[in-house]
């Protein structure tokens, strides 16, 4: 699955991509990793042969405003 608002290619994980887990993980494993560049993507920790979304940054970063409630 690919999030890509307003069109665009979907852009595949490379082995560059700096993967990080998130800092409200669970010390269960239960979490994701994100890479952040041109392009945001996110994975399943536990899951990651399941592929990725992808985002474009401005959009990224209006989610994780949202989220915090800003």
């Amino acid at each position: 699955m690919t999030v890509i608002p307003g069109g665009g290619a979907p852009t595949a994980p490379t082995p560059d991509d700096k993967w990080h887990k998130s800092s409200y993980s669970a010390a269960n494993g239960s979490c994701v990793e994100v890479a952040e560049g041109k392009s945001v993507l996110v994975r399943d920790t536990q899951n990651r042969e399941s592929g990725h979304l992808t985002a474009g940054a401005s959009e990224w970063t209006a989610l994780l405003a949202a989220v915090r409630g800003r």
